[in-house]
């Protein structure tokens, strides 16, 4: 995967991170959550289904929600030429859907975003980079 592969891989762990951090993952919240994934991430340029290879790892190995989430942000922090501003808004926007998508939104899937939302605003991609 190039860089900006590995940056979606990343939100899709923390999309993962938001849906289970109440420690449940109901079949409809399997659904809906593959299916914002699918829906915001997919890229013609890559040929896998970030959604498929996260729940596959992820969800086989029960992972706790701390771990992919520092997962997650070291990838972000490796890759960080590319994140766009508009990239750092739409990986915000995927979170809070994948929260909202399955009520109730618990505490830990709004503190989860709300440090997600403190830790990437002091990371700046370099326009060399994602404004290709």
């Amino acid at each position: 995967m190039d860089s900006l592969e590995n940056l979606h891989y990343a939100i899709g762990q923390l999309a993962f991170a938001v849906a289970f951090a109440d420690g449940n993952l109901q079949k409809e919240e399997h659904d809906c959550f593959r299916n914002i994934v699918v829906q915001e991430l997919q890229n013609d340029s890559y040929d896998f289904d970030v959604s498929d290879i996260v729940f596959h790892i992820l969800e086989k190995d029960r992972i706790d929600t701390e771990t992919v989430y520092e997962w997650a942000m070291k990838e972000i922090r490796t890759n960080a030429h590319y994140l766009s501003p508009e990239l750092k808004k739409k990986f915000i926007t995927v979170m809070e859907k994948v929260s909202n998508a399955y009520p109730p939104v618990t505490h830990e899937e709004t503190n989860l975003i709300n440090r997600f939302k403190k830790d990437i605003e002091g990371i700046h991609g370099d326009p060399v980079f994602y404004q290709k």
